[in-house]
């Protein structure tokens, strides 16, 4: 270069400097172009970027929701042509891999229980029918003698053919006249009378018998009054609606006597499982709608008591009407109402099996093989159930058999579901995720019905007491005030007892009715339905 520059002049030199410095500029510009043509890139590099973690996240959720749909669908399905037992057989004959190793006794008791289930269903596919079963004894016998037709003088009975047939006499209406006498004293003042048996309706025509025969046929049988009235009109016996709408509110506001002492006799249970349903009820305040109300439903497995209490509405004040100063076991679903109340210090809070099991079961359409173990562990849990029932253990007995066996299997489904979560192969919002995270986020509650050997391993039984009700909106539709629900939470609750103690509603209610009115406070709770088995016995 300085060889090359030495060649050049002075004024060369001069011009060829001042050549370089106009040119700078240009240079200078051209740099700045890029500069900006670059930041351009990266910033569009960027956005690009960003769309792609955008698209990322909507494609990652469009699956969510396309598993999700799917999961509906299934159901949907289920509910118009499948079935509705929450039932779970293993189709491995109980061959499933954990994923992680099980202790060697565990593994046993849960193939045992498959192996048991299997057993018994083909025991019960090879059973043939025992046959006709025998007509009740305690039915009223008509006789009607047959003999052959022809002279029989010369012949001699060598024996005789029984045949049984079950009839009926459709129900009999009859008007009960009382008469009484009166009686003057001689040479006296005053009158003698004979006094009429205490009676539901004052000056009403009804008897204790045709009062209960109407509320079992409401609420029992689920025969609305309308219809109840048509069958009057075929025995040409006209009665208004009015009347017979009359006779049930008056009928009910005598129940509510007894009802108001199950009511403070239900608040010092100890252990009670509660659950609630909605009803629809009319509302004078809601033009051309019906309110959504709920009738809260409270069960004590060990007295075999149910009390229906109808609220306006579903929060967490709705169930306190009862639950408020409530002391001891309260088991229920994961419902957040019932959490905030668990939470007392006085209480100790239950979760039920059957919730939690029917969470898996909805998830079989979503990740079978998960959802299959799940439901293998809980069948075990239920098959200690069985084993303490058929064996009439006590609660004692009970506590020993479940700590021995339904604890290891409680710990291994713990550890199993532990494992699953932290794979991170779990979406939370996919029905398996949900059913794993419901029974993961209430695991305390779901194992407390170990502490005490009478309690329940789910709710089932307070559920049983909820079905009248749905079948009851299937015929009347709703109630018709507020008031009108909770005298139906009245005699609701008595029923539900009669069906617990098995005794016969009609005849219950109409001994209630006879006596009631001359029963003491104090006595009142002899005239509940299982204390009224004790008086037939008598």
């Amino acid at each position: 270069m300085e060889a090359t520059l030495q060649n050049y002049s002075k004024e060369e030199l001069i011009a060829l400097i001042q050549e370089q410095k106009n040119k700078a500029p240009l240079f200078e510009k051209e740099k700045a172009t890029l500069e900006k043509k670059n930041a351009f890139l990266e910033k569009q590099n960027s956005f690009l970027e960003n769309k792609r973690i955008a698209l990322e996240v909507e494609k990652a959720t469009l699956e969510s929701e396309a598993v999700y749909l799917k999961y509906q669908i299934e159901q949907l399905k289920r509910l118009a042509f499948g079935q509705k037992r929450e039932r779970f057989e293993n189709p491995d004959n109980g061959q499933l891999s954990l994923p992680f190793e099980m202790e060697p006794e565990i593994k046993q008791e849960i193939e045992a229980v498959t192996t048991e289930k299997i057993t018994y269903v083909r025991q019960k596919a090879k059973s043939n029918h025992s046959g006709r079963q025998p007509l009740p004894e305690h039915l009223a016998v008509e006789e009607i003698e047959i003999y052959p037709e022809g002279d029989l003088s010369a012949m001699t009975c060598i024996g005789k053919e029984v045949t049984d047939e079950l009839e009926c006499q459709p129900a009999r209406y009859y008007i009960k006249r009382y008469i009484r006498y009166k009686y003057a004293p001689k040479n006296k003042e005053g009158v003698l009378i004979g006094q009429l048996p205490s009676r539901i309706i004052e000056k009403g025509i009804a008897g204790p018998g045709l009062l209960a025969s109407i509320l079992v046929d409401k609420y029992v049988d689920h025969l609305p009054l309308y219809r109840q009235i048509q069958r009057f009109k075929r025995e040409k016996i006209p009665i208004a609606s009015s009347t017979i709408e009359g006779w049930t509110r008056q009928s009910l506001d005598v129940v509510n006597i007894l009802y108001q002492h199950l009511l403070r006799e239900t608040k010092s249970k100890g252990y009670l499982q509660a659950d609630e349903t909605p009803i629809k009820v009319l509302d004078k305040n809601k033009k051309d709608s019906c309110h959504q109300g709920y009738y809260w439903v409270y069960h004590n497995p060990i007295d075999k008591t149910v009390l229906f209490d109808y609220q306006p509405g579903r929060s967490t004040q709705a169930a306190t009407q009862v639950l408020e100063g409530f002391k001891g076991y309260l088991q229920t679903d994961g419902y957040a109402a019932y959490d905030t109340i668990g939470k007392s210090e006085d209480i100790t809070h239950l979760n039920c099996w059957a919730h939690a099991r029917r969470e898996f079961e909805k998830a079989l359409s979503n990740d079978k093989a998960r959802a299959e173990i799940a439901l293998l562990f809980i069948q075990s849990l239920y098959s200690v159930e069985r084993e303490a029932r058929e064996k009439t253990m006590d609660v004692t007995q009970r506590k020993k058999l479940r700590l021995d066996k339904s604890l290891p299997t409680l710990n291994a489904f713990a550890k199993w579901m532990t494992t699953e979560v932290k794979t991170g192969n779990i979406l939370p919002k996919s029905p398996i995720g949900k059913a794993f995270f419901y029974s993961i986020n209430r695991w305390d509650k779901l194992s407390a019905y170990l502490y005490d050997g009478m309690l329940e391993i789910d709710n089932n039984l307070v559920e049983n007491a909820l079905r009248p009700i749905a079948l009851g909106r299937k015929n009347y539709l709703f109630a018709g005030s507020h008031d009108a629900a909770q005298r139906a939470a009245c005699i609701y609750s008595f029923f539900a007892i009669c069906k617990k103690h098995e005794v016969n509603p009609y005849q219950w209610l109409k001994y209630v009715f006879e006596n009631i009115m001359d029963t003491k406070t104090s006595q009142l709770h002899k005239l509940y339905p299982q204390n009224f088995i004790e008086l037939n016995k008598m």
